[in-house]
């Protein structure tokens, strides 16, 4: 895990080809929902098939055209959240996924909305990389919800799409909340290292001690070099 540091030139841009897509992804949020509650389930399968493409073409986008942005470091995690509350909230009403599924990843999120502003008391930037336990997880919850939805339907490929879906479900449930515990350790560190050095681009102390070690960062490795569509929260 590494704070976020002062803000490369450019990275205040609002109107990039990455955050049109993420906007794009989250005004489809609502009408997905509605699809998913009206029973067009293909159509809703459809539109979740163009939010994940769009979620992966615009981090390759933000990378290969340099347009890297605050907002989009804020709109990419948030629009992959919402899509899989609109999903949770659908499959609950039409009783595909179970209420202790739902109580389950929600509580994930409440455990780590508290690190942001502990980051940010530190005098980072509140912003950590996504982990790679994170995005595995939210990898099989955007697999495994589409594919309880197909399991809803009448025949055999239902059926092993329900037991697929089940199987992505249940892995990306454990490994939300062992992201979630990940963080928090990760987050204890940077408390304990007690703002050793200051963030980036802060006037440095007269007589401070050397940088702590990033605790997310094996040593020798660089620091700078995590995901650069880290989000506000991690996933």
């Amino acid at each position: 895990m590494s704070a976020e540091v002062g803000g490369a030139p450019g990275q205040d841009r609002i109107l990039t080809v990455p955050n049109v897509l993420s906007l794009a992804r989250l005004v489809g949020v609502p009408l997905f929902l509605w699809l998913v509650l009206a029973e067009q389930d293909w159509w809703a399968l459809g539109l979740l098939v163009f939010a994940g493409l769009s979620d992966w073409l615009d981090g390759k986008l933000a990378r290969a055209l340099d347009q890297t942005s605050r907002l989009g470091m804020v709109l990419d995690p948030a629009a992959d959240r919402l899509y899989i509350f609109a999903t949770l909230v659908g499959l609950t009403v039409r009783d595909i996924v179970p209420v202790w599924l739902v109580v389950l990843l929600v509580a994930r999120e409440a455990a780590i909305t508290p690190i942001a502003p502990i980051v940010r008391r530190l005098g980072y930037g509140g912003t950590l990389p996504v982990h790679f336990i994170g995005k595995a997880a939210t990898l099989c919850l955007l697999y495994a919800f589409p594919l309880l939805l197909l399991g809803d339907h009448d025949g055999g490929a239902a059926t092993a799409a329900k037991v697929i879906g089940w199987s992505f479900a249940i892995w990306g449930t454990a490994l939300y909340w062992w992201a979630a515990v990940l963080y928090w350790a990760q987050t204890r560190q940077l408390v304990l290292a007690g703002r050793v050095a200051p963030p980036a681009g802060a006037p440095e102390r007269a007589g401070a001690p050397d940088p702590a070690p990033d605790p997310g960062v094996p040593p020798g490795a660089d620091p700078s070099a995590g995901d650069p569509k880290g989000a506000e929260t991690p996933r």
